[in-house]
């Protein structure tokens, strides 16, 4: 039996990337699995093309969610987008959307997929390592990660008594089409592999699997908790002085 057998869950940004690496691995545990994202998913697979910024989008999903789960036993936020800039340069435009997507969209799905879960379960959200420790020229995406943050301890806090666990993801630099800048450049992708102690970039895999545990029963101790799953870049720079 998969650590997911007989589990429902939703997951947001289900299309690409870590959330498509993460609903094929529920799958394979045995979760039935509804995504949302602003792409179809994959043929044979159920889900809602969901912006989920917008309440309106998210409430009628959530009711597609509703007729074909019943319940909600995991949430997986992942959906979100990235906005690279420092404050002096960055747009009001561009920042008011990525707080939409990354911290309205987190709040929204989890209002929604709330109502769906009577008997406990498991919300992770997704934040980043930029959220917990400082990088360079990314003042809107990690100000916003660092919000998901602040949201998981408190969701925490307000869910324990109805059994549910609240946490969140810190993923480092990962593989996906978030870092393509980056990855198109083979001079910025050695130094930026170089900074992992653990002498590689993450894949999407990496990240699915941490969400895994946290949605299973084996982490069924653990809330309030953001952890970084980073190949080590949080936990210092290697290089010597």
């Amino acid at each position: 039996m998969g650590r997911l057998s007989g589990k429902t869950a939703v997951i947001t940004g289900g299309a690409s990337g870590i959330g498509a690496a993460t609903v094929r691995l529920f799958e394979a545990e045995g979760a039935t699995v509804f995504s949302l994202d602003t792409k179809p998913v994959e043929a044979g697979r159920s889900g809602a093309v969901c912006d989920v910024s917008d309440e309106d989008a998210v409430e009628a999903a959530f009711s597609r969610v509703a007729s074909e789960l019943g319940v909600v036993d995991v949430l997986f936020n992942c959906a979100g987008i990235a906005v690279r800039d420092p404050v002096w340069a960055a747009q009001e435009e561009a920042w008011n959307r990525c707080f939409a997507v990354n911290v309205n969209g987190t709040f929204l799905a989890s209002k929604h997929a709330l109502g769906l879960m009577p008997s406990g379960g498991s919300i992770i959200h997704t934040a980043s390592v930029v959220g917990i420790f400082g990088v360079r020229d990314r003042a809107p995406y990690s100000a916003s990660k660092g919000a998901v943050v602040a949201l998981t301890r408190n969701m925490a806090m307000d869910l324990a008594p109805r059994g549910i666990r609240v946490n969140c993801v810190c993923p480092g630099f990962v593989r996906t089409q978030f870092i393509g800048g980056i990855l198109a450049d083979p001079g910025r992708t050695a130094r930026l592999t170089a900074m992992h102690p653990l002498g590689r970039l993450g894949t999407p895999d990496d990240i699915a699997k941490a969400v895994l545990f946290l949605a299973s029963d084996d982490a069924s101790w653990i809330t309030g908790q953001a952890i970084a799953v980073d190949g080590g870049f949080t936990s210092g720079q290697p290089s010597e002085i």
